[in-house]
C-alpha cells in the first residue's frame, strides 16, 4: 500500500496530527482499531468501506467517507479489495471547529461525511480530489477545504490546554487537579469535553494511558505484564487486564498474539502501528 502523510500548516496543526493519502490492497479485509485519543475523517475515493463500531452487531457501509470522534471502544474497519482515500488524523479536540453538532452525539457512532458537510459539498470535494495529479496535491486540496471551514469554537482553548496536560502525563494526571488548574468546576470541564471531544476528561485520560501503555509493548520480546501495568500506573495487573478487555475485547496476551501475526505476515507494512487483523 502507498501511504503519504504530512502535518498541515498553522493554525490547522494545532488541531490535526497529520493529513494522509492511502491507496492499495489492505493487508486484511477486516482490521480492528483499538481506541486512540484522537479522531478521524476520511474522504473515500474508492469502493465503499464498512465500519462496525462500539457494540454494533452489524457493520454499516460508507461510500463518501466518514467522521469518527474519539472512541471509547475498538471499531472494526472493513476494506474493499482496493482502497483509495485521503483523510485527517485529528487531535482529540480537533474535529470540533468543523462539526455542526456536539462531538458527544458522534461518540462511538461514525457518520458519513455527507451528514457533516452536505451532499453537494462532499461530492464537489471528492471530484476535485479524484482529478488531482498526485497525493501531495490532494493533501493540499483537503487542507484548503479545512481552512475554509475552520470556525471559532467557544471553550476550545480550555479543552486543548487541559487535553495537552493529560497527554503530557500519559493520562496519569488526577482529573480534579485539571479543573483546579483551569479555574473551573469539574462539571463545567466535563461538559466542555463532552461537547468538543465527545468524552469526559476522565475517559480521555484513560484512553491516553491505555494507548501509551500499548505503544510501549514490544511484541518481539517476552513481556512482564505486572511490571508493565505498574509502570503505567494501573492499580494491579487485574485492573490492567480489565481495562484492556474493555478497550479492545482482547486479553493482553491475545493482543500480543495478534500483533505478532501481523508482523509475521506483513513485516514492515505501512499500517503496522495500531490496527490489528480482525479476520
Amino acid at each position: 500500500m502507498e501511504y503519504v502523510s504530512r502535518v498541515p500548516r498553522p493554525p490547522l496543526d494545532g488541531l490535526i496530527d497529520d493529513l494522509y493519502y492511502l491507496e492499495g490492497t489492505p493487508p486484511y479485509a477486516r482490521l480492528m482499531l483499538p481506541p486512540m485519543p484522537g479522531a478521524l475523517l476520511i474522504v473515500n475515493l474508492g469502493a465503499p468501506f464498512r465500519i462496525r463500531a462500539g457494540t454494533d452487531l452489524e457493520a454499516s457501509e460508507y461510500a463518501d467517507g466518514c467522521v469518527i470522534t474519539t472512541p471509547t471502544r475498538a471499531f472494526e474497519f472493513g476494506y474493499p479489495a482496493e482502497t483509495r482515500s485521503v483523510g485527517v488524523h485529528f487531535k482529540a479536540w480537533g474535529p470540533a471547529p468543523f462539526l455542526p453538532m456536539p462531538a458527544a452525539e458522534l461518540c462511538d457512532r461514525p457518520v458519513t461525511l455527507e451528514h457533516i458537510w452536505g451532499h453537494l459539498a462532499v461530492a464537489e470535494l471528492r471530484d476535485r480530489l479524484a482529478t488531482a495529479y498526485e497525493p501531495h496535491e490532494m493533501l493540499t486540496l483537503l487542507e484548503d477545504e479545512l481552512m475554509r471551514r475552520l470556525h471559532e469554537t467557544a471553550g476550545l482553548g480550555l479543552v486543548r490546554h487541559t487535553s495537552n496536560l493529560i497527554a503530557t502525563t500519559g493520562g496519569a494526571v488526577p482529573i480534579g487537579d485539571l479543573s483546579s488548574a483551569a479555574g473551573v468546576s469539574s462539571t463545567h470541564l466535563a461538559q466542555r469535553f463532552k461537547q468538543l471531544v465527545g468524552v469526559t476528561p476522565k475517559r480521555l485520560a484513560r484512553t491516553y494511558r491505555f494507548a501509551t501503555t500499548v505503544l510501549a509493548i514490544d511484541p518481539a520480546v517476552p513481556i512482564d505484564w505486572g511490571e508493565l501495568a505498574g509502570g503505567a500506573g494501573y492499580f494491579d495487573q487485574a485492573h490492567f487486564g480489565h481495562e484492556f478487555r474493555e478497550f479492545t475485547g482482547l486479553t493482553p496476551t491475545r493482543y500480543v498474539e495478534v500483533r505478532r501475526r501481523f508482523l509475521r505476515e506483513h513485516p514492515g507494512h505501512v499500517l503496522d502501528s495500531w490496527p490489528l487483523p480482525a479476520d
